[in-house]
């Protein structure tokens, strides 16, 4: 590692499972400052180096406070739950100036509603974290972090690639230069809302495949659920703005095909306790973090109303998550669904 004792930290917003990852992950280049509300968290980070049953680089130092964050960081990763983040995003303002870079790593999308009077069409009620990230501070430049990135396996070293996504290249080289290491590949596009939208909308189609999961199914159906449901991310994403290109790389397939299949998602997890017959309530009370694609579906579904976008599968999962409908009836109507169209979004 190289010496960076002269350099400034990089802050992490968020101590959860992959503001973790990413910390560890940028202590390989930099020192860290992780910010946590949780004090036990602090302690134990900054004196015995672990978290989450996971050993951490003694480059890494938990901070209760997010004005030490902004006052000794340029760069900055937040990472937190769609549903808090602008929350957090409020009370890390007063100390953000517009000569931050923020890069978040916050996989799914906002429908709070800034000024109701002003909301014309569903994409302006539908936003992404950077869009904001731009409504509540003064920062310009934004990016965000995709791809296939299960926190677990990073925390466990195994080799791994992201995309940084943004409309300045001075950001995406900033996330590059902090991140890339020896088992951590870092890409880079232009297309923000594209990857984005990919890496929200994916973690639907994940439910529905810990879902299948859960019943047993197999690879058939597995590798069906996963092109059409890359079509409907495809569709709705072009409808909220977003290039198909996006959805074909890392950020999209890529991400879409790692959260898909494994385990250790989050959102696999519950739909195949979903199918196994536990609630929502009950499964969402156990887990020690949110699953991003209940939030994402609910969203989507919307979006697909109003914009009036064939979406069966969206719309099926949607049923059996939040109105208790059948999986094997469920299962039923998509595979005798009447759309037999291979590919419609070249």
């Amino acid at each position: 590692m190289e010496n960076n004792d002269h350099k400034q930290p990089v802050g992490v917003i968020g101590s959860g499972s992959f503001g973790t990852a990413v910390a560890n992950l940028l202590s390989v280049n930099n020192k860290v400052l992780l910010y946590s509300r949780r004090s036990e968290i602090i302690e134990r980070i900054n004196t015995k180096h672990e978290h989450l049953g996971v050993k951490l680089s003694p480059n890494i130092v938990a901070t209760p406070d997010m004005a030490e964050v902004g006052q000794a960081c340029t760069l900055i990763f937040p990472i937190v739950s769609s549903e808090n983040f602008r929350d957090m995003m409020q009370q890390l303002c007063p100390h953000l100036r517009p000569h931050h870079l923020l890069i978040h790593g916050t996989k799914g999308l906002d429908t709070k509603m800034l000024d109701q009077s002003i909301i014309v069409d569903e994409r302006q009620r539908i936003h992404t974290m950077s869009e904001v990230i731009l409504q509540e501070s003064p920062v310009k430049r934004v990016g965000c972090l995709s791809g296939p990135n299960l926190s677990g396996e990073i925390m466990e070293g195994q080799p791994a690639a992201t995309v940084i996504a943004s409309r300045f290249t001075e950001v995406i080289k900033a996330g590059q230069m902090a991140l890339r290491s020896k088992r951590f590949q870092v890409y880079g596009t232009h297309d923000i809302v594209g990857a984005e939208l990919a890496g929200a909308l994916k973690n639907i189609i994940a439910l529905g495949s810990g879902m299948l999961g859960g019943l047993g199914l197999g690879q058939n159906v597995w590798a069906l659920l996963i092109t059409r449901g890359l079509m409907e991310m495809i569709h709705i994403g072009k409808a909220l703005g977003a290039d198909t290109h996006a959805f074909l790389g890392i950020a999209g397939i890529g991400d879409l095909v790692a959260t898909a299949s494994s385990k250790k998602s989050r959102n696999y997890s519950l739909g195949s306790r979903l199918a196994k017959g536990e609630t929502l309530d009950e499964i969402i009370t156990d887990m020690n973090e949110v699953a991003e694609g209940v939030r994402t579906l609910k969203i989507a579904k919307q979006a697909g109303e109003y914009y009036k976008i064939h979406t069966p599968i969206v719309d099926t999962l949607h049923r059996i998550v939040y109105k208790g409908f059948p999986l094997e009836k469920a299962l039923e109507y998509l595979m005798a669904y009447p759309y037999a169209v291979d590919v419609d979004f070249l």
